[in-house]
């Protein structure tokens, strides 16, 4: 039997990876994996284990031990006992050093998510894991998420050297999304029916989205064969236009779709990406390199990539369950919104 760790473990991707350890799948081939007759690698099953705050569950079949990774004791419950694979998600350096400094003589093999915000730039299309990554000050300093991955990722090489996986997603989707973007699109558009819908200029922009479930079976593919190396686990690049046509047929919208310029929609405060008040998935102009990264590796290590039709679809199941109207992290409210067509129309009236 497998002996897997999974730091978190009760999260959205955590919880995802410890559930894809627990039950077992035929899950695509890493590369130097063997193959059966099928061409795939065949099912697995693991004796999983979670280190969480508690509060919520570790996915069934799975074992939850409550730390806090706050606390200098925080390891000391699954540190005196090997461990096939560790994987470890947190964005926090101090965490991951520490949970390396009391683990990674434990481990046949370290998978650490870290993310494609590491890199420095974000305007070379195709760039692939080779990159440039963002510079670091002095350690201890407040840190972006960007920088904090980047030192996170150092501390996992120092340690563990040619027993560890760096994985690099770029923007995770699908059900269940904590950060409310992906969504966005798909839901506002059921929620306007016949309504308008305010958007970015779509020209030259666009996307490159992972479904998490396709992301964490990849993780406990690449984990289960002890694969090492770094690799963006990215999606193909999508043109915005298309992305929003998409999720605009997925949720059956019959209204106008208003675009808006980038020089009105920053001049009324409405912010890039992701957050309150903002047009979830919109990056400026000179970011082309952040949405066409490669994943030619992922791809040869048998990563998959669902169609986004159907990532939309199911996550427009998702927006509909916890409601269509709520409160998001990201993204205008309805209000807000309808504010600014009113703004939009006034101006070129």
């Amino acid at each position: 039997m497998t002996d897997v760790l999974v730091l978190g473990g009760t999260g959205w991707l955590s919880g995802r990876v410890a559930e894809k350890w627990t039950v077992p799948t035929a899950t695509p081939r890493a590369a130097g994996a063997s193959r059966g007759a099928s061409g795939r690698v065949g099912p697995t099953g693991a004796a999983v284990t979670c280190l969480a705050r508690g509060g919520r569950e570790a996915p069934y079949g799975a074992t939850l031990v409550v730390g806090d990774r706050d606390d200098p004791g925080a390891y000391d419950a699954v540190a005196g006992r090997d461990w096939d694979e560790i994987v470890d998600i947190s964005s926090n350096p101090a965490h991951v050093a520490s949970a390396l400094e009391a683990l990674a003589g434990r481990t046949r093999h370290w998978t650490y998510i870290s993310t494609v915000s590491v890199y420095a730039a974000n305007d070379e299309p195709g760039a692939d894991e080779s990159a440039g990554l963002l510079a670091l000050g002095d350690a201890g300093a407040d840190e972006d998420y960007g920088r904090a991955k980047v030192r996170a990722e150092a501390s996992v090489r120092a340690s563990l050297g040619f027993r560890a996986a760096i994985v690099r997603p770029g923007l995770i989707v699908g059900p269940g999304d904590p950060t409310d973007r992906f969504g966005y699109w798909v839901g506002r558009f059921a929620l306007a029916g016949d309504g308008e819908v305010l958007t970015p200029e779509t020209t030259e922009r666009g996307a490159q989205v992972i479904d998490v479930d396709d992301l964490a079976e990849f993780v406990q593919a690449i984990g289960r064969e002890r694969w090492t190396g770094v690799v963006n686990a990215v999606g193909d690049p999508v043109g915005l236009d298309r992305l929003l046509a998409d999720a605009r047929e997925v949720a059956g919208h019959t209204g106008a779709v208003v675009p808006a310029a980038d020089a009105w929609l920053e001049a009324h405060d409405v912010a890039y990406w992701a957050g309150p008040r903002s047009l979830p998935l919109w990056l400026p102009a000179d970011t082309t390199g952040f949405w066409t990264r490669s994943n030619t590796a992922y791809r040869l290590l048998g990563g998959r990539l669902r169609p986004v039709r159907e990532t939309l679809e199911r996550t427009l199941a998702d927006e509909r369950k916890r409601g269509l109207d709520r409160e998001r992290r990201a993204g205008l409210t309805r209000s807000d919104e309808l504010a600014l067509l009113d703004l939009l129309g006034d101006s070129r009236a």
